[in-house]
């Protein structure tokens, strides 16, 4: 169960994080991603297409109960998070997409996340207790997209003190992550303990499997090979602090550490196991970088 002083700082740094995503927008890039919209467009499918299927695909699959299933399906749910532009950066990816799609995903969430949670959850028989208002979702995003606006005002009218606010929500989106991780997991090392395996698999495949058919949806759809890789990021990396803050505003006690089981293993596990991916996506391109090279050396010589 997370404390009630934990869930007001986890508020205030996901204000931060969400200014600083703001901070890194401009309404110039919404016209320029308006103008060539495939890539948001495609991300965007996979965002509320792919991931919310298939954490509601794995959920019946493993057969889950309520508590787990509606974690699941809630982090499954989330807009990308602002730890995934990091991510993008560091597998030379295509950085303004990605900070593009996650800043488009979190706007859409305000009408995308309630309307597929309640989707969802009616069709894996979730009720009663266990169903997660789409108010209180909408309230909190509502909320979110505030200081995401102010952060847009700020880069507009003080590039410096906007600079200064990206870096720090970008850095801060890790932080928040560490900070669950150092909290949370002592005071539960039990129950971590006895988690069956298939909590795991759900937990670190939501992940893992959104980043596969993240890449093969983007490269059906014709998108080059460094533009599908950053979709993938962006498919799999879930916000996840914004999921555990739903959840302890809409559940207390036992329950809510029931619920909180899985988007906070998702949000330990997705550092892990996006760094490997990162440092693969960063191999592909170096070689593609150096074939391309290499050809444009090979078409000198013949010329």
């Amino acid at each position: 169960m997370v404390t009630e002083f934990e869930t007001k700082l986890l508020g205030i740094m996901m204000m931060v994080i969400m200014m600083g995503m703001g901070a890194s927008l401009t309404w110039r890039d919404f016209l320029i991603a308006f103008r060539k919209p495939r890539g948001v467009l495609v991300g965007m499918v996979c965002q509320y297409g792919i991931m919310p299927f298939l954490g509601f695909a794995l959920a019946m699959l493993l057969d889950f109960p309520p508590a787990l299933a509606v974690g699941l399906i809630l982090m499954a749910c989330m807009p990308g998070g602002t730890t995934s532009n990091i991510f993008a950066y560091f597998s030379k990816g295509v950085l303004a997409l990605s900070i593009m799609m996650t800043s488009v995903s979190t706007l859409v969430a305000l009408v995308m996340v309630p309307a597929l949670l309640e989707f969802y959850s009616q069709a894996a028989g979730i009720s009663g207790d266990f169903k997660i208002p789409a108010s209180n979702v909408a309230q909190v995003l509502v909320v979110l997209l505030v200081p995401t606006l102010i952060g847009m005002a700020l880069r507009k009218f003080n590039p410096n003190v906007g600079a200064t606010i990206e870096l720090l929500g970008g850095f801060l989106g890790i932080v928040v992550i560490l900070f669950l991780v150092v909290t949370w997991i002592p005071r539960n090392y039990q129950l971590l303990l006895t988690t069956p395996w298939t909590v795991y698999f759900a937990a670190i495949g939501l992940g893992l499997i959104g980043m596969s058919l993240g890449y093969g949806l983007a490269r059906v759809m014709r998108q080059d090979a460094n533009r599908s890789r950053t979709i993938a990021l962006e498919t799999g990396i879930q916000n996840g602090p914004l999921a555990v803050l739903i959840v302890t505003l809409s559940f207390t006690g036992p329950m809510q550490q029931d619920i909180l089981l899985i988007p906070v293993l998702y949000s330990l596990f997705i550092v892990i196991s996006s760094s490997f991916v990162t440092m693969a996506f960063r191999r592909r391109s170096d070689r593609e970088a150096l074939a391309r090279d290499k050809a444009k050396a090979g078409q000198m010589v013949a010329r």
